[in-house]
């Protein structure tokens, strides 16, 4: 904390006379800060003993874990029928896993992309973090954009949901996790981060995919905050970065 303090020759008595009171203040919001500090800390060792205990508790069963847990969500909307259920309240949750045996029997008993319905959304995310903009871990982040005619976004999807998985793309902490969305005439896939203000890590990212998904020049990827899309009530429309 800064103190910036404008001295005077006439009011020098009644600085003095505050001395006291800013060094309480000071002291305050020190201890605040501290303890704010603590709670993080103590926040963030709890969730890495409870990481490390997973990963044991796999590996004594012969099992081979991944380094996050996730959880596969889907959405399916009625085309032309209005409805007062909340979006919130049509996301299913299908499975979860944290290795790689369970992946795999995951995601072999999965739809592919291609005999969906539209318009569905299918999600991988990160276990504790939900398929919504108003998610914690999601409402000060946003999303890189692709899209894809449909009869190659299956293998794209496929390439992707491998990279979260095995924690392959660049600033994996900051990723939330990743949407498949079949619609009429494409499909589309976005990839959220914790943090649409951290410039470096959203255009590492951006990087990150085109190289893991070998993507095409002729693809443009667009990038949108979640806020934005609260304000304008669209995921896809009014993208505010290209690249």
């Amino acid at each position: 904390m800064e103190l910036v303090v404008e001295k005077k020759e006439s009011d020098s008595n009644n600085n003095n006379g505050n001395n006291g009171d800013n060094s309480q203040t000071i002291l305050e919001s020190s201890s605040s800060s501290s303890w704010s500090a603590t709670a993080d800390s103590n926040n963030n060792n709890k969730e890495g003993e409870d990481v490390r205990e997973r990963q044991a508790r796999d590996l004594r069963a012969g099992l081979h874990p991944l380094k996050y847990k996730f959880v596969f969500w889907y959405t399916r909307r009625t085309p032309g029928v209005r409805t007062q259920t909340s979006y919130e309240d049509n996301i299913k949750k299908i499975v979860e896993f944290s290795t790689v045996e369970g992946f795999w029997v995951c995601y072999c008993h999965l739809a592919r992309p291609s005999s969906l319905p539209s318009p569905t959304d299918l999600h991988l995310f990160k276990d504790g973090i939900r398929p919504l903009w108003e998610d914690s871990a999601n409402c000060n982040g946003g999303k890189w954009i692709i899209r894809f005619k449909k009869v190659v976004s299956g293998r794209f999807w496929e390439d992707l949901v491998l990279a979260l998985v095995g924690d392959q793309l660049d600033y994996g902490d900051n990723i939330c996790g990743a949407v498949l969305s079949i619609r009429f005439n494409e499909d589309i896939l976005s990839v959220w981060n914790r943090n649409a203000s951290d410039h470096q890590a959203v255009m590492a990212l951006r990087d990150a995919i085109k190289r893991h998904l070998k993507l095409p020049h002729g693809y443009v990827m667009e990038y949108k905050p979640h806020d934005a899309s609260l304000r304008d009530n669209s995921s896809y429309r009014n993208t505010w970065l290209r690249g």
